[in-house]
C-alpha cells in the first residue's frame, strides 16, 4: 500500500481540487480508511463496496472465467483500462479491485475536478517513484470522459512506457469522448446495467452485513419487496442500495423490527429509466426506435418513444428525426408520410410538452404501419457515388440557360423525349403504394 496516510490520499485532495472530501472518500474507500474515521454517515451503496475481487458482483461477462479481465488480472498485464457504461453497474469499483491487484501505488483523480498541471504533477511522481523504488502507479481517473485531448494526451506516455496503469471510468462510450491514441492502448471494457438476479445479491448482503450494512436493524422484508427494488433500480445498484436504505431508515419500528412490505417499497422507490441525452444509450435508443418504425412495429416504436421522453429527450430531435424516416424508410410509397411528419415537427414546436407527446405517438404509429421504400435514398446514393468516382456528366446544351433548342414538355402533352444529362437511370421505383403508379408511368414514358 502507499507510504503513508497522506500519500495514500488522492491528488485531487491533497492539492484541494475536490469539491468534496467525503464524496471522494466514498469514492476511494478501501485504500483510505485511515484518513477517516467515522463512515456511518456514508451512503449505503459507498459502505458496500465490494473490497476484494471475489465478492464484486455481477460484468460476468469481462469477469467469467476466460474472459477478457479474468485473464489479464491473472496474468497481471494489464497496461491501460477504460471501464466504461451506465451508473451504478460497478466501474468504480472495479477499478480500484483492480488497482488492488496489481499491488500498485494508487493515485486518484477525478477529471471533472483537475487540471493539466495536476495531470503532471501525478505523472511525474509515478517516474520518479518507478525510478527510485521500482513500484508502478495505478492512476485511477474518474468521470475520464471530462478529461479534454490535450489531457488525454499527457497520459499518453507514460501509460505507454509502464509508468503509470491507467485505469479509467466514465458512462460515455469511448470513441465519442476519448482520442485514439489512448483507446488503442487500452483496454476496453464496456459494463452492463447489472442483472436483476445481482441487485437482489447486493441487496441481501446489506441486509446482513451488521458492520457496514443494515445488519443491526431488525428487518423483515418481503421477498417481493426486494424483487421490486431490484427492477425499478434498473440494473443501477446504487440506486436500490440507496432506496432500501431510506425504505429501511424511514420505516417505523412495529412490535419490536422494521416490517417492510412491496407498498411502503413503492413509496420511496421509482423507476430508474437508463437514459442519458449525452451518452451511448442515447444513440442505442434513438437506432431502436427507428428501426422499429423501419420494421413496421409499432409497439416497439412507441416504447422506445416512451423511453426517450420519460429520459428527458428533447421532442424536437424526434420529431425531426421521424421527418428523416418519412423520407428514407417511406419515401414515395406514401407521400402523405412526410407531410404528416413535417406538420408533427411544426405541432411540436407550436404546442410545447406534455402535450407534444400525444401528436408524436399518432405519426409515430402512421409512420410504423405505413409502406416501406427506400429507393429514393439509394437512388441519391447511387448518384452520389457515380459524382464521386467517375468523369462529371457536362450539362447539355439544348437545357442550359436560354437555351433555344430547349423542349418546353407542356407544348408536347406534358412529355417531350430529350437528353437531361443522366447517362444511366439512378431511381427504379418499387411495386407498393404510390411507387407502383410512379413505375408504371415511368414504363409507359419509356416506352414511347
Amino acid at each position: 500500500m502507499c507510504e503513508s496516510a497522506l500519500d495514500a490520499a488522492p491528488t485531487c485532495v491533497r492539492n484541494g481540487c475536490m469539491h468534496s472530501p467525503l464524496r471522494t472518500y466514498g469514492r476511494v474507500f478501501i485504500f483510505m480508511e485511515s484518513l477517516f474515521e467515522d463512515t456511518s454517515k456514508e451512503p449505503l451503496a459507498s459502505r458496500m463496496r465490494a473490497q476484494k475481487l471475489s465478492d464484486f458482483v455481477g460484468q460476468k461477462h469481462l469477469l467469467g472465467e476466460g474472459k477478457i479481465l479474468d485473464r489479464a488480472l491473472k496474468a497481471k498485464k494489464i497496461s491501460s483500462l477504460v471501464l466504461w457504461g451506465p451508473p451504478g453497474c460497478g466501474k468504480t469499483t472495479l477499478g480500484l479491485l483492480v488497482a488492488q491487484e496489481l499491488n500498485a501505488h494508487f493515485e486518484y483523480l477525478n477529471a471533472a475536478f483537475c487540471t493539466v498541471a495536476d495531470v503532471k504533477k501525478v505523472l511525474a511522481k509515478a517516474r520518479e517513484r518507478r525510478k527510485t523504488l521500482g513500484k508502478q502507479t495505478a492512476l485511477f481517473i474518474d468521470e475520464l470522459h471530462r478529461f479534454n485531448k490535450l489531457q488525454q494526451e499527457t497520459l499518453v506516455p507514460d501509460t505507454e512506457n509502464g509508468n503509470v496503469v491507467l485505469i479509467g471510468a466514465t458512462i460515455h462510450a469511448p470513441n465519442y469522448y476519448l482520442i485514439p491514441s489512448l483507446i488503442s492502448r487500452s483496454i476496453v471494457a464496456g459494463f452492463k446495467p447489472l442483472e436483476k438476479e445481482d441487485v437482489e445479491i447486493l441487496l441481501k448482503r446489506a441486509l446482513n452485513d451488521k458492520e457496514k450494512g443494515l445488519g443491526g436493524y431488525k428487518v423483515k422484508i418481503d421477498e417481493k419487496a426486494l424483487q421490486h427494488i431490484a427492477l425499478m433500480s434498473a440494473g443501477d445498484a446504487r440506486t436500490a442500495l440507496n432506496a432500501l436504505e431510506v425504505a429501511v431508515l424511514s420505516t417505523p419500528v412495529e412490535e419490536g423490527a422494521i416490517k417492510i412490505g412491496l407498498e411502503e417499497i413503492k413509496a420511496v422507490v421509482k423507476k430508474n429509466t437508463v437514459y442519458d441525452r449525452g451518452d451511448e444509450n442515447h444513440y442505442d435508443t434513438i437506432s431502436a426506435f427507428i428501426k422499429s418504425m423501419r420494421g413496421s412495429d409499432p409497439d416497439s416504436a412507441l416504447y422506445w418513444l416512451a423511453k426517450m421522453l420519460k429520459g428527458g429527450e428533447d421532442p424536437r430531435f424526434i420529431a425531426r428525426r421521424m421527418v428523416i424516416f418519412a423520407s428514407e424508410d417511406i419515401g414515395n410509397a406514401d407521400c402523405q408520410a412526410l407531410v404528416l411528419a413535417t406538420s408533427c415537427f411544426q405541432a411540436v414546436e407550436f404546442v410545447g410538452m406534455p402535450e407534444a407527446q400525444l401528436i408524436l405517438a399518432h405519426v409515430v404509429t402512421y409512420l410504423a404501419t405505413a409502406l416501406k421504400s427506400n429507393k429514393s435514398y439509394e437512388a441519391l446514393s447511387s448518384a452520389q457515388a457515380d459524382i464521386e468516382n467517375e468523369e462529371s456528366n457536362l450539362v447539355p446544351e439544348h437545357i442550359k440557360t436560354h437555351s433555344q433548342d430547349y423542349k418546353y414538355p407542356h407544348s408536347f402533352g406534358g412529355y417531350v423525349e430529350q437528353e437531361y444529362g443522366a447517362k444511366k437511370k439512378y431511381y427504379f421505383p418499387g411495386e407498393i403504394g404510390e411507387e407502383k403508379r410512379i413505375k408504371e408511368f415511368l414504363e409507359k414514358l419509356r416506352k414511347k
